[in-house]
């Protein structure tokens, strides 16, 4: 889902106006304006307290040495928002001290395919980003089912856990009406797993946006943890493997702002006592205000580099088109902690 602003109301509404995200008043007074620039080693950083954290109060709030993760799906090939991404994942875990995790998020066994992920490891290794851990071997989703099982049968000593055989058709909208809750079906084909989600708020501070305040409850209900297909959701997936991983420290694109109460909520009901701190950064989006999406084939990093762009090249057009940097400038890989070390 693209994220737009509201002039009126001051934060940022989904394209269906749901799911509303507050953000600070200055985003929407300073979103297209850049605050000044900098010369730092031949690169100029454009200086706009909207594109970078605070690093100083980052680094109070994630502690020393901290794990972050860049998590792609391979249900196609890498562009330049995941460029966008990893710039801010190894450039901040660099600036701060921090490890990068790379983990395969393939819980989609419909869409993902073996060709985009070996496209996926060639792109990151063209590009120079290494991951710490997670390549030799490769921490992939698909292979530790077990794992979400063990995390169900944890909940279900606290909470209910119940199968559900609605459609999205069925379901209509972006909540969950809880239609399933008393009806005592018993799992199987074609019947997806969904958690009970208490009523409640949840406060948390993002890095880049401020203070945050969710009711998963009522943005999402109960919360769809494997599909009807049997296969896992993100939601539940990710904060699966956040919390086993011990990651610390997520950065990821605004459009994933909404999401972040409820996978709060769902690490503390496993038993996470910490939740990770969370940083949501700016997407790039085509000139119809959508962000760029794989599947559509939208600026290929493969397409990129057989147009004869180098590595630092591609790099710093990604980070010229959410203005990191200037238009023209290129940077490697192992130089973005830059961009953040103003």
């Amino acid at each position: 889902m693209g994220i737009c602003v509201d002039e009126t109301l001051g934060r940022q509404v989904g394209a269906r106006r749901e799911q509303t995200v507050r953000i600070p008043k200055r985003a929407v007074d300073r979103r297209e304006r850049v605050v000044g620039t900098k010369e730092r080693d031949h690169v100029s950083l454009i200086i706009d307290p909207l594109l970078r954290p605070d690093l100083a109060r980052l680094a109070s709030a994630v502690g020393t040495s901290p794990l972050t993760r860049f998590a792609p799906s391979p249900t196609g090939y890498l562009h330049l928002g995941h460029v966008v991404n990893a710039i801010y994942v190894w450039g901040l875990a660099r600036a701060l001290g921090g490890r990068v995790l790379l983990r395969i998020e393939d819980h989609d066994r419909i869409r993902c395919r073996p060709d985009y992920e070996r496209a996926l490891f060639e792109d990151l290794a063209w590009l120079g980003f290494e991951p710490d851990t997670g390549l030799d071997p490769p921490l992939r989703q698909s292979e530790t089912p077990q794992v979400y099982e063990d995390a169900l049968d944890r909940l279900r000593e606290s909470t209910l856990v119940y199968a559900c055989d609605c459609s999205r058709k069925d379901i209509g909208g972006e909540r969950y009406d809880g239609r399933c809750r008393r009806r005592r079906l018993e799992p199987g084909s074609g019947r997806g797993i969904r958690v009970q989600f208490e009523n409640g708020d949840e406060a948390f501070d993002d890095a880049l946006l401020g203070r945050q305040m969710q009711t998963p409850a009522e943005q999402c209900g109960d919360l769809l943890a494997r599909d009807r297909d049997g296969h896992y959701t993100y939601q539940f997936a990710v904060t699966v493997d956040d919390f086993r991983q011990d990651v610390t420290l997520v950065i990821r694109g605004a459009d994933l702002v909404s999401s972040t109460g409820r996978q709060i909520m769902l690490a503390r009901m496993l038993g996470r006592r910490n939740a990770p701190v969370f940083m949501h950064h700016p997407l790039i989006h085509d000139g119809l205000g959508e962000k760029l999406s794989k599947s559509a084939g939208d600026a290929g990093v493969r397409e990129l580099r057989s147009a004869g762009l180098t590595p630092p090249k591609v790099i710093g057009i990604a980070a010229a088109r959410v203005g990191l940097l200037n238009p023209g400038e290129s940077i490697r890989a192992v130089d973005v902690a830059r961009l953040f070390q103003t």
